[in-house]
């Protein structure tokens, strides 16, 4: 037998604690709840959360903005209308970007993104594209090839 295997027998009750009913009833002149404050008053106490006027917990966590993504892919992003002024059939990679002064600052792995039309056809070597990117991209006649 442990204590979590107690039940009270069965059938009987226990008869709930009548507080503020004078000070014969058995709990004294403040019913248990002691002399003074916000808890001893008549009414509930305070509200689940309440500490007491300081900016509780539910509400300071908010302005930490989120949780930010442990590992998370930073990408040096194109849009597919800036690749129109290439050479047909030529190959785009972030180098040649680079290179050729379209990228000024590369911030992490290239991924190409679908805003505006491709009238050309390119050999797109990159991370990642959207799915309109690689839909122009190959509508265009040229191909997309994930590095």
């Amino acid at each position: 037998m442990r204590l979590n295997d107690v039940k009270p027998q069965k059938g009987s009750k226990k008869r709930r604690k009548r507080v503020g009913r004078g000070i014969s009833a058995g709990q004294g002149a403040s019913a248990g709840l002691g002399m003074r404050g916000q808890k001893s008053r008549s009414g509930s106490g305070t509200r689940p959360g309440f500490e007491g006027g300081q900016q509780p917990l539910y509400r300071r966590i908010p302005k930490l903005k989120g949780f930010p993504l442990i590992n998370r892919r930073v990408y040096t992003t194109i849009n597919v209308e800036k690749l129109n002024n290439l050479p047909a059939n030529s190959e785009v990679t972030l180098e040649s970007l680079k290179q050729c002064g379209i990228l000024t600052t590369v911030k992490g792995e290239l991924k190409i993104l679908g805003n505006g039309e491709l009238n050309v056809p390119l050999q797109v070597k990159a991370a990642a594209f959207t799915g309109q990117a690689r839909a122009k991209i190959e509508a265009a006649g040229g191909s997309c090839e994930t590095a």
